[in-house]
């Protein structure tokens, strides 16, 4: 008997279903990297480290007394605020039913450690705005350190880094490891900017626009002086009149913008720091009631800007030009 198609017909699947589950992609995270983590922290949630000013010079004149000033003293306060936790269930029906339950249940525990670790990334590069008045240029000592993008509709533009970096160095940062942490939508901008582009008139961009300005999370060539890195966690600003370098106001009402960061990653002026009370802990039990297998991460943490004058912000819009 000949076997053809209409003849094997109760013996072809109607579906072929893959062995492997497909899973999203993922970006990678960075900002752990530039937290000093606090580890004398025994008990308690609420941590104080004292700070002192500069001292004072005054003019003297023989045979008079001399002025005695006291040193400007503060306290900056750090408090452990985040309590997170991070949970799912498989009941035991469904683990005995689904085909793909081992590869699901194996994968519940990586990807509640990765939802904490992306809440402390978008912690981390939020919390140079935490407490900002709206529409705040946030001058130290007379210098801005936050202002909207100087390009037309407030995008960026290369004037901006040379900007930070003279923040930067008014604020006495120190000169080394400078970087920015900037939106894909900054990278977009620089990499379609005519005078970088132009590789007759620059050819020190010439790298720039045979590679793309990024690989990975890192430009190929930094910017005046900045390493520059891309982020989807940085957070959004609302500002419905924030002024731009040339005192023209953008509003970010309507359109959020991203808030660019720049600052020294240098180890003695890192502009954040951190602790972990509970680093990301995993508990499992069989629940008889509910006849399902649970699991569940939590943590507890705190991370807050800790260097003001080390942190410049560009406000950016983030649709494309």
């Amino acid at each position: 008997m000949a076997m053809t198609t209409g003849n094997v017909d109760l013996l072809t699947r109607g579906e072929v279903w893959s062995g492997e589950l497909k899973e999203i992609l993922r970006d990678e995270m960075m900002a752990q990297k530039y937290v000093r983590m606090l580890s004398d922290f025994p008990d308690g949630d609420t941590f104080y480290i004292p700070s002192i000013g500069q001292a004072q010079v005054d003019d003297y004149a023989e045979d008079t007394a001399v002025a005695y000033r006291p040193m400007d003293t503060g306290q900056f306060t750090f408090t452990v605020d985040k309590y997170l936790s991070s949970a799912t269930y498989i009941t035991k029906k469904a683990e005995q039913d689904a085909f793909y339950s081992a590869q699901l249940i194996s994968r519940f525990v990586p990807e509640q450690e990765r939802a904490v670790m992306a809440h402390f990334e978008t912690t981390t590069l939020g919390a140079p705005e935490v407490g900002v008045s709206a529409n705040s240029n946030e001058s130290i000592d007379g210098v801005e350190h936050r202002w909207a993008g100087s390009e037309a509709a407030g995008r960026i533009t290369v004037e901006d880094f040379a900007r930070a970096r003279y923040a930067l160095k008014k604020a006495n940062v120190p000169d080394v490891n400078l970087t920015a942490i900037v939106d894909p939508s900054v990278e977009f901008e620089i990499n379609k900017i005519s005078n970088i582009t132009n590789i007759s008139n620059n050819p020190r961009w010439e790298g720039v626009v045979r590679d793309g300005i990024a690989t990975g999370m890192k430009f190929v060539a930094n910017i005046y002086g900045f390493d520059v890195y891309v982020s989807n966690y940085l957070a959004d600003a609302t500002d419905s009149a924030l002024p731009q370098p040339d005192n023209t106001t953008i509003d970010f009402s309507s359109t959020n913008g991203k808030v660019n960061l720049f600052f020294s990653a240098d180890a003695s002026v890192g502009p954040f720091v951190g602790a972990w009370r509970q680093m990301p802990q995993v508990d499992y039990e069989y629940n008889k009631d509910f006849q399902r297998h649970e699991y569940v991460t939590t943590a507890r943490y705190g991370v807050k800007l800790y260097r003001p004058e080390n942190m410049v912000r560009v406000v950016t819009l983030p649709t494309l030009s």
